[in-house]
């Protein structure tokens, strides 16, 4: 699809689809506010990697939730979900789970998801 000015902008990265292999559900739940970065990866392994999983990766050199990843790359929450789970399988990121059931959220988390927001 194109934008009003003839930019590609208002397309996704990748089909979505394709790339979740029409899973709709990830193996298993990640909190929108879910906290992910990128683990270190052997030079062998980036020559493996997806365009998809490539792009993860460098948008999580910094810890980014999984909202983030979603508006960033431009692909709908559950997407972006299937693909993070994935590549948590495969040793790509890492997950920082927040805490929610031990009563108080921890305060660093939601200060680090505002200011992500806020640079949206």
């Amino acid at each position: 699809m194109r934008g009003i000015d003839g930019s590609e902008d208002d397309e996704p990265l990748f089909r979505p689809y394709t790339v979740t292999g029409g899973r709709s559900e990830p193996r298993f739940q990640l909190a929108m506010e879910t906290l992910v970065s990128s683990s270190f990866i052997m030079e062998e392994d980036l020559a493996l990697l997806t365009p998809e999983q490539d792009a993860i990766i460098r948008l999580c050199r910094s810890y980014r939730s999984v909202a983030e990843i979603s508006a960033l790359l431009k692909v709908p929450l559950g997407v972006a979900r299937v693909l993070v789970a994935d590549m948590v399988d495969e040793g790509f990121v890492r997950i920082h789970q927040p805490r929610l059931n031990e009563g108080q959220p921890d305060l660093n988390m939601l200060e680090r998801v505002l200011s992500g927001l806020r640079r949206l």
